[in-house]
């Protein structure tokens, strides 16, 4: 008579109710199957730093400005902007949002001779206002580390004239380039640090995932424990595993 297939462990039970997996069962699936976990883990950690490595390196450089009044605005009027420090600080989001314009980034292409179009340099550039003050940081990434500084340089020099341009009045505002950028010496991309974190991180859960997979395929029974687990039927003896040794030639 057919008893039909053997019941897997980690689907069900004889019975065909759901077999739940004590906290002793996952860690002995991950314990006979860790090297499979070990070896999905070091592929994906190779295949990812090599990802990584086939990166162009990418350099930063940062400028900042302070946003203000000309020196001859100052307290030139008691109830204008210049008394009103609050005033400043929502003008300098505006600016934020001035420098990053088509406008500023045809300028520094022209200054600097690039042969890019003004949307590739702004997808390079980003704007901040640091904190609630009237500081802008402003920078610029890149391939090469000598242009990087240049242009964050030259934008700073480009906005700084187009705001005095657009502002010739009493209470004229000024974007004042406080701080140049240094020529950066670390690429900040590729960062190989968190490529190697997110790889082991997947690395791991794609090679528990592997070792289940394949527990779930192997419909063996390792041990009299199992057997009664599954089976229901306690275990009254074991037969251990022998050989017969092979007749040797020449006799009978």
């Amino acid at each position: 008579m057919n008893a039909g297939p053997e019941p897997n462990p980690l689907t069900e039970s004889p019975e065909g109710s759901a077999y739940l997996l004590s906290l002793e069962d996952l860690l002995r699936v991950v314990w006979q199957r860790l090297w499979v976990i070990l070896l999905v883990v070091v592929l994906v950690v190779v295949a990812t730093v090599g990802y990584g490595l086939s990166q162009t390196p990418s350099y930063e450089a940062s400028i900042k400005m302070w946003i203000g009044l000309k020196q001859d605005a100052q307290g030139a009027a008691s109830e204008g902007l210049g008394s009103e420090v609050m005033g400043l600080q929502q003008l300098t989001l505006t600016m934020v949002e001035a420098v990053d314009t088509r406008r500023v980034a045809e300028a520094v292409i022209r200054e600097q001779d690039l042969q890019v179009s003004p949307e590739v340099l702004l997808e390079n550039v980003s704007v901040e206002q640091l904190g609630s003050s009237q500081f802008i940081e402003v920078s610029y990434r890149d391939s090469n580390p000598r242009r990087a500084q240049q242009v964050a340089d030259t934008i700073g020099e480009v906005f700084s004239r187009q705001v005095a341009e657009e502002s010739p009045s009493t209470n004229a505002i000024a974007a004042t380039l406080w701080d140049r950028a240094p020529v950066p010496e670390d690429p900040v991309s590729p960062d190989f640090l968190i490529y190697t974190l997110v790889a082991l991180v997947l690395g791991t859960m794609l090679g528990v995932g592997l070792a289940f997979v394949l527990e779930y395929l192997d419909d063996s029974w390792r041990s009299a424990e199992e057997v009664e687990q599954v089976s229901g039927v306690p275990t009254f003896g074991i037969i251990p595993e022998f050989k017969v040794p092979k007749r040797q030639k020449g006799k009978g």
